[in-house]
């Protein structure tokens, strides 16, 4: 939605004027053409229910931004095709939440905060450590691989803790 492409789809359902009448919903075209609810649709994709809501327009016929609004629209093929949308009215409301979330300032602070984390420790690893290449080819072989590096690096992270915990109880002592 941050593209300037995407704000100037005049296909896109949230590029139209949202008009509730009676507890319905309608979507405005920019022909002013009422895009209407026409049913609820389900799919089970990889064990995932998806609801969609899918709104269509009567008649298009006759309205000069048809090529704009229709998705791959063909002069030839789909002269009689009117508009029809499927919004997915969850995983809308999900993106938008995510979207205020990201812009807030917490989620600026994270974001700051975590760009300077990863590099870091990636950074380290490379220079400090030298590890620049994995030793296997499959991905379940890297990740192992991988793994091992970072149990290995936190029982280092560990043992050098644990040692200044000792020597400030020695000098304690002494």
């Amino acid at each position: 939605m941050k593209k300037k492409s995407y704000k100037n789809d005049i296909g896109k359902f949230y590029n139209m004027k949202k008009v509730i009448i009676n507890k319905c919903v309608y979507f405005i075209c920019k022909n002013e053409r009422m895009l209407e609810h026409q049913y609820s649709e389900t799919r089970n994709i990889d064990g995932y229910k998806r609801k969609y809501e899918v709104y269509s327009c009567n008649d298009c016929s006759g309205c000069e931004f048809k090529p704009k609004c229709l998705y791959k629209y063909n002069e030839e093929k789909d002269i009689n095709k009117n508009k029809v949308m499927k919004i997915n009215m969850l995983w809308e409301s999900l993106k938008a939440e995510s979207h205020e979330n990201i812009q807030s300032e917490k989620g600026i602070t994270y974001r700051h905060i975590r760009s300077i984390q990863t590099e870091g420790y990636f950074g380290d690893i490379k220079e400090n450590e030298n590890f620049r290449r994995f030793n296997h080819r499959t991905s379940d072989k890297v990740y192992k691989e991988f793994l091992l590096h970072a149990v290995g690096r936190n029982l280092n992270k560990y043992h050098r803790f644990a040692n200044k915990k000792i020597k400030k109880y020695e000098r304690k002592i002494a």
